[in-house]
């Protein structure tokens, strides 16, 4: 994907979610769907019909499903086989759930490609590391986990790999720990990316478009910079061009 950036479609209806879909398909690499929007409608349903949109651009199969799938290993396997269909490019789950866990997941969509329709990519297995709103006064006052957040994301990103994973969903302030921990080959995937002009919100660990490139990220995933830009700026796909240009102004020619 020459183009790094998955737009978050934290929406919670379908039609507000193809609505920017339409918008955006030929100016990003794809979109992450979450939480909000599968439970209010439904996980097949979400990616049948935004794949089908943003397919008519080219990026149809680009869907990041982002539900952090965390339970015990049996459970997550039969998730993991459901998420094996045409439109996923990627979904995550917790890399906390333990090394058992983790390989179920991945051994489950390994499985459920000998079914899958021909020509149909592999979605690529995750794991979400330490969440970009927590810092490390949460991580150590509240969850009562001694590590410094870095430390704590290259260990569980250690864990992913081992597992079979193909990457994790970090900080970008963490991709060159763990790109020298687990190599260059071992995806991240970016949340708290926040432009110099849009508000952090509740994201903690934030960095810029540019800068998270440049520590080495694969993805980007934007949301409200793009879905809910200042009134400054204008619409969502005005900002996603402001964010383009400041990308490549940054020397980030892989972005087209």
């Amino acid at each position: 994907m020459r183009n790094p950036i998955l737009v978050a479609l934290d929406v919670p209806t379908l039609p507000e979610a193809l609505r920017l879909v339409e918008e955006l398909r030929d100016v990003v690499g794809g979109f992450k769907v979450g939480l909000e929007l599968c439970t209010s409608v439904g996980v097949p349903q979400v990616v049948d019909a935004l794949s089908a949109v943003a397919g008519r651009s080219g990026t149809g199969g680009s869907l990041f499903v982002d539900l952090k799938l965390k339970d015990i290993p049996n459970t997550v396997a039969g998730a993991a086989r459901g998420l094996v269909r045409p439109g996923v490019a990627m979904f995550n789950v917790h890399a906390d759930g333990g090394t058992a866990m983790m390989r179920a997941a991945a051994e489950a969509v390994q499985a459920a490609m000998a079914s899958a329709p021909a020509g149909m990519p592999r979605p690529l297995v995750l794991g979400v590391t330490v969440l970009t709103s927590i810092d490390a006064a949460t991580l150590r006052g509240e969850l009562q986990v001694a590590a410094d957040p870095l430390d704590q994301v290259t260990h569980l990103a250690r864990l992913a790999q081992a597992a079979g994973l193909d990457g994790v969903v970090c900080s970008a302030h963490e991709v060159a720990a763990i790109r020298a921990t687990c190599g260059s080959d071992f995806i991240t995937v970016v949340p708290g990316i926040r432009p110099e002009w849009a508000d952090a919100g509740d994201q903690r660990r934030v960095l810029t478009p540019a800068d998270a490139l440049r520590s080495g990220a694969d993805y980007l995933v934007i949301g409200r910079p793009i879905t809910r830009p200042p009134t400054s700026v204008g619409a969502p796909i005005d900002a996603t061009r402001r964010i383009l240009d400041e990308i490549q102004a940054a020397g980030e020619a892989r972005v087209v």
